[in-house]
């Protein structure tokens, strides 16, 4: 089962990180690949909650939250569908804090089953386009609050 991995440290404390991330509906806000959420089950602080995501171009992912763990600071979701072609994809966003700065440290992974030939670009993918780039656009976000 591959697993796709990406993580960075944002200049913020784990809690202020957290509660930007938290909402399972925020993404659109801090994720540049993006474009729009709409909850079309639950609330989005509600384990069991639908998102309906709508990306740059065009297309539609829905995913369902499984975990929502606010001592871990740490989400759990899955596809419910996708256009990748990834099969039984399970994800976990969490922050912790860098003790030493002050900093939050964020990971993001997923596995996921895929055919073979796929395996490679879709890790690649989800790791560099998807978490690495929403890490980096989490960081900057921060350091313009800041």
């Amino acid at each position: 089962m591959p697993r796709a991995y990406a993580s960075g440290v944002v200049p913020a404390s784990a809690d202020e990180v957290w509660s930007h991330i938290r909402d399972f509906d925020s993404l659109p806000e801090w994720h540049p690949a993006i474009t729009a959420s709409e909850l079309t089950s639950g609330a989005g602080a509600e384990v069991g909650a639908v998102r309906r995501l709508t990306l740059g171009d065009g297309g539609i992912v829905v995913e369902r939250l499984l975990v929502l763990d606010d001592p871990d600071r740490s989400v759990t979701y899955e596809f419910v569908e996708n256009p990748f072609g990834a099969r039984r994809y399970v994800a976990t966003l969490r922050v912790a804090p860098v003790t030493a700065t002050g900093e939050a440290f964020v990971e993001w992974w997923a596995e996921f089953d895929a055919e073979g030939a796929d395996e490679k670009r879709l890790t690649d993918f989800f790791a560099d386009g998807v978490y690495a780039t929403g890490i980096k656009a989490l960081g900057k976000n921060f350091a313009a609050e800041g």
